[in-house]
């Protein structure tokens, strides 16, 4: 599966953002889709996953800002970034998990700067 990450962009702070991540073949079957960020010198960061079963975790920084959906007939998921704070900016990586195996996108850049 072929990760495809894109809607990175600068925006200011307060301000909002969508990312999605197209997939190269059907969502359906991957177990976890999600959302990771990095910040040079730093550890990567859990943003928000959602699981098959409609489960949905996010990352303690973002929770009650950020929202993660997926559109299965698209190949899509989603992350609706809202109120967007400088400590936001980050590489974000759209990951999944289908059995013993996970895959990566090659990441959006979102810069959060007035």
């Amino acid at each position: 599966v072929q990760l495809q990450a894109s809607g990175g962009g600068l925006v200011q702070p307060g301000g909002s953002l969508r990312l999605s991540c197209a997939a190269s073949r059907t969502i359906f079957s991957l177990n976890v889709r999600g959302w990771y960020r990095r910040v040079p010198g730093k550890q990567r960061e859990l943003v928000a996953t959602i699981a098959s079963g409609s489960n949905i975790n996010y990352g303690d920084s973002v929770k009650g800002r950020f929202t993660i959906s997926r559109d299965i007939a698209k190949n899509t998921w989603y992350l609706q970034m809202n109120s967007l704070k400088p400590e936001d900016t980050a590489v974000y990586y759209c990951h999944a998990i289908r059995g013993p195996y996970e895959y990566w996108g090659q990441g959006t850049l979102v810069t959060v700067s007035s």
